[in-house]
């Protein structure tokens, strides 16, 4: 452990610094200070010597956090580094997009506020990197034994690692023009800066994995060659179908998938010159308050829209764990992420029952009543509805499951890719990974089952594996 007496001495939790809302909507950077090294081993500190550390259960990962913690107070960064990397990949990914269960679950939690694991984390590896202690693992043999992966997303690209470092010869297929899947376009700027994933494919090229990009399977691939080509395919496509509103007025002009507004700006942002959707000066609505939702505000309020409305289904959750969410579970409650510091107004219990549109097929409102329960359902109530001005609404419902037509795979219960306990789909040779088969889900699942098919898939090519498993497929625990 850290300092025994730690979490006594620092009882109160510490994080960076915010860059001022004024100062930071004007470009598209991380919204955080660069931290405090004395501030980061304070919070290190109040990792306790708790006995069971739960944290290990609540990160799907099961990253090593009371280790970690303890070599960062102690200021030991290469142990940190090679802690942190035992069981994540990307930590860097994860130690800034992931909600942190590992956080609800910490028993300091109990009576004071968590440890600060993700600000820990995110720190290791950008001081690792900094200081030359992150370089690239070359396998010491070559196995003969081939690898296609589908898809470049956290999973896609964890299990590439893994099955490279074990020997075999791994080649990534991105459909996209860059890699690195909803990382690269679905995620702005301002929350994960592109250059983290930049820096760690050129460790993975380093170690001899090979990307395509601009190829689509089943257009300029067919599923069939590419398992022919190749002794083993895994399928990390993530669940990429939206979830749409069949509802009155759904096809005016103006109503657009959070992706859809999302990746053309990242693209602009990256800088490309591509059409996109301009929030500029435009009475802005988002349907549905997730991540999501909050990534399509920060965006907005950058483009200088004339007002943002988020609108949630659902009531506004408690601010603290209510007695249904006890601790050491994930907690239900109201969250307050950058974006919402920056502006916009929130709003809960808001049904939409009709989109509004003008003479020429353009989105000019919406009907929104207030959110009811009957039997179980959340439906209108009758006599509240009203209307609210709408220029651009922006649907960020989530994602139903992958699409699933160019691969001819099976398609379980909920539309995602049948596969068994082993990852393997339905087709030989082909294993099942990430969103593609979990549905939508967290970043740290995606990089945990990564790892985890890469096992499988090392047993399935040599008879046996070395690899770490993190997770089995009907573990799902902690689902976002």
């Amino acid at each position: 452990m850290a300092d025994p007496h730690g979490f006594l001495r620092t009882d109160h939790r510490e994080v960076p610094r915010r860059r001022p809302v004024p100062i930071r909507l004007m470009d598209y950077r991380e919204v955080y200070e660069a931290g405090d090294p004395e501030q980061l081993r304070r919070q290190a500190s109040r990792c306790m010597d708790c006995g069971v550390p739960f944290c290990h259960q609540g990160c799907p990962l099961g990253n090593l956090i009371p280790e970690f913690n303890d070599a960062m107070y102690r200021g030991e960064l290469p142990r940190a580094v090679e802690l942190l990397h035992a069981t994540n990949n990307f930590p860097e990914f994860t130690g800034r997009t992931c909600p942190a269960p590992c956080e609800n679950a910490c028993v300091l939690g109990i009576n004071q506020p968590a440890v600060t694991i993700k600000q820990v984390e995110a720190t290791i590896v950008d001081q690792g990197f900094a200081a030359g202690l992150i370089q690239p693992v070359i396998p010491d043999r070559i196995t003969g034994r081939t690898v296609a992966v589908v898809g470049s997303g956290p999973a896609g690209l964890a299990a590439a690692q893994q099955l490279t470092r074990a020997g075999h010869t791994v080649v990534v297929h991105e459909r996209e023009d860059r890699l690195g899947g909803l990382l690269r376009y679905g995620i702005p700027d301002f929350k994960l800066e592109k250059h983290h994933i930049d820096r760690r494919l050129d460790q993975m090229r380093a170690e001899g994995t090979r990307f395509t990009t601009s190829v689509e399977v089943g257009r300029d691939i067919s599923f069939e060659e590419l398992q022919s080509r190749f002794d083993a395919v895994i399928v990390c496509t993530g669940a990429t179908v939206p979830r749409d509103m069949s509802i009155s007025g759904r096809g005016l002009r103006g109503i657009e998938f959070a992706m859809d507004y999302l990746v053309p700006s990242n693209r602009v942002q990256a800088g490309e010159e591509v059409d996109h959707i301009d929030a500029r000066g435009q009475h802005v609505i988002i349907i549905g308050g997730g991540d999501t939702g909050a990534d399509c505000l920060g965006t907005a309020l950058r483009q200088t829209a004339a007002s943002v409305t988020t609108l949630a289904i659902g009531a506004q959750p408690p601010v603290e764990r209510s007695e249904s969410d006890p601790w050491p579970t994930v907690p239900r409650i109201f969250e307050v992420q950058s974006s919402h510091e920056e502006g916009g107004t929130r709003r809960y219990l808001a049904s939409t029952t009709r989109f509004v549109g003008d003479d020429e097929g353009k989105v000019i409102g919406i009907d929104v009543a207030k959110t009811e329960f009957a039997d179980g359902r959340r439906v209108p109530s009758p006599g509240t509805e009203h209307r609210l001005n709408a220029d651009l609404v922006l649907l960020a419902l989530g994602f139903s499951g992958p699409e699933s037509e160019a691969l001819g795979l099976d398609v379980a219960d909920g539309g995602v890719f049948d596969r068994d306990e082993s990852y393997t789909g339905s087709a030989p040779g082909v294993f099942i990974a990430g969103d593609s088969g979990r549905g939508q889900s967290l970043i740290v699942w995606a990089i945990a089952e990564g790892r985890s098919v890469a096992a499988e898939v090392d047993r399935f090519l040599t008879g046996s594996s070395r690899l770490p498993e993190p997770v089995r497929p009907h573990d799902r625990s902690f689902k976002w």
